[in-house]
């Protein structure tokens, strides 16, 4: 009897256990969301007015705060008293539903980002087959928020999306599986475990097939996200506003909040996956100040890839939707294919790896970077 008594006190005690451990995930995501996520998609709204504005030589938002920095807090605090407007033909339930299905797929994402060696919410085995799955939730929610709308725009906006989406997926995660080959598992922190903090050590210089994957699957997740030059589900130019056309107030920022929250988020499975995430050298004994420090040099690393997205915004022009299907399908799931061969390959034919390719494939990429700069001067000249 004494014995059942134990094993009942034990397994209440871990079971106590088990619910604190749950309480203080849940609490870590909710400080996650609300207090990183959400203010990153706001300010990253003001940073791509500015950038847009520096690039195409205009004025960007300069009037609300300090160079025009409480914009983004503005125009949210605008949307929230416009007027919720529900057109009378509209599905009512599923208008209303399809904005916060965008924004669950793009907020759970966030569940197994690891934002530094002890900063993430789930380090879960399967991590970057669950971010995939959850991004995947946008295009329902963008389909429906089309097909709900009962406006022809919104329905071609919404038909475009799913189109796009669905099919750039398929290079996205071609281009994944390189990474997860070299690590060998599909664990986020177990991917960046697997590289080391020095560049010749991540995975994009493994080898030129892994250099493809990692441009490639950058490419693909900007498509994905909708992205200029592939921002056809929301081409203003020929439908309105797509999918959002019928949208007003909170419900319509609530589609662009996911836009660009999400470029956080490619940012870093980018520094994820290809380039060794929050590794830094081993400097204090303070775990604080380390994990501080890997938070800083993940957060630029995601950051990097941000300002690129919207430097590619600002530059290119939207591209046709035949142009966009034939560039996913005749050129970039060959590529993908052509990245997982030659990874496989080289990992057969070279077990350990080569030291001097990565230094050879590091040394390009400076060179390339120093012509980059060496012209930027010159036109600034």
């Amino acid at each position: 009897m004494q014995a059942f008594i134990d094993s009942l006190m034990g397994t209440a005690a871990g079971f106590e256990r088990e619910l604190f451990y749950l309480g203080g995930m849940a609490l870590f995501g909710a400080v996650v969301v609300f207090g990183f996520i959400l203010p990153i998609a706001g300010i990253t709204s003001w940073l791509e007015r500015r950038v847009w504005a520096r690039i195409q030589s205009r004025v960007g938002p300069n009037r609300v705060g300090p160079q025009g920095f409480l914009q983004w807090l503005a125009d949210g605090i605008k949307n929230l008293l416009k007027e919720d407007i529900i057109p009378a033909a509209a599905d009512s339930p599923l208008f209303r539903m399809a904005p916060y299905v965008v924004v669950v797929g793009f907020v759970a994402a966030f569940v197994a980002v690891p934002f530094a060696g002890g900063l993430i919410i789930a380090d879960l085995n399967i991590g970057i087959l669950y971010i995939t799955a959850m991004t995947s939730l946008v295009v329902v929610g963008i389909l429906v928020a089309g097909w709900s709308s009962n406006n022809k725009w919104s329905m071609l906006g919404g038909i475009r999306s799913a189109t796009q989406i669905i099919s750039y997926e398929i290079p996205a995660g071609l281009a994944v599986f390189p990474a997860v080959l070299l690590s060998g598992t599909l664990s986020m922190q177990g991917i960046i475990a697997a590289q080391g903090w020095a560049p010749v050590d991540w995975h994009m210089f493994h080898s030129p097939f892994a250099m493809v994957s990692f441009l490639l699957f950058f490419v693909a997740a900007l498509a994905e996200g909708n992205r200029t030059p592939f921002d056809l589900p929301e081409a203003e130019s020929e439908l309105v506003a797509g999918f959002a056309t019928e949208y007003s107030g909170m419900r319509s920022l609530l589609f662009f909040l996911a836009e660009w929250g999400n470029l956080y988020l490619i940012g870093a499975i980018v520094a994820t996956l290809y380039m060794g995430g929050w590794q830094v050298p081993v400097f204090t004994d303070n775990i604080f100040l380390l994990t501080a420090v890997q938070f800083g040099v993940f957060f630029l690393k995601s950051y990097f890839w941000v300002f690129v997205a919207m430097w590619v915004r600002a530059t290119l022009p939207r591209v046709r939707v035949d142009q966009l299907m034939s560039a996913c399908w005749k050129y970039m799931v060959p590529l993908g294919l052509a990245g997982v061969m030659g990874t496989a390959v080289m990992m057969v034919a070279l077990p350990t790896g080569s030291m001097v390719m990565r230094y050879v494939m590091v040394g390009l990429v400076v060179l390339a970077f120093v012509q980059f700069v060496r012209r930027v001067r010159f036109h600034l000249k």
